[in-house]
């Protein structure tokens, strides 16, 4: 059991320790943009896991693109209308992820409610500190916690 009484505040991520965002919503988010776009592109589990290695959704899809090849519908286009349809498209990825958070599609990783109760029970404060989305980070903790 938790040393409750030791604490203060409990400080937590969203993306891998509230919960599995990568997997469960980033990279299926991505996908369906993909799809939408007729793009010959779908990312694996273990594919995203590589490309995680790479900061940030649009600097992922660039390093994705650079290293299989663009897609066809991109190939001719400039640098400039690469990275302007690569903003489009994640502009797009995140409406797609923020719809499955609202939906309630992406669960907390187990014992997160259970941790999160007992610190409230003890009158800890609790905070969410992360690079995503305030946003995103929002709407998981409200449609997930409630406000």
């Amino acid at each position: 059991a938790l040393q409750l009484q030791q604490l203060e505040a409990i400080l937590w991520d969203m993306d891998g320790v509230l919960a599995d965002t990568e997997r469960d919503a980033h990279r299926p988010a991505f996908n369906e943009v993909f799809q939408q776009d007729q793009l010959d592109a779908e990312w694996t589990v273990e594919r995203y896991g590589t490309l995680l290695e790479v900061g940030g959704g649009k600097e992922r899809m660039t390093a994705h693109w650079n290293e299989v090849g663009w897609p066809s519908s991109m190939q001719s286009m400039s640098d400039e209308e690469k990275q302007a349809k690569v903003k489009e498209l994640h502009l797009r990825k995140t409406e797609v992820f923020m719809n499955l958070i609202n939906q309630g599609n992406v669960p907390l990783r187990p014992g997160v409610l259970r941790v999160i109760d007992s610190a409230i029970e003890a009158g800890l404060t609790l905070a969410v500190c992360s690079t995503s989305n305030e946003l995103a980070v929002r709407n998981l903790v409200q449609t997930l916690m409630g406000p």
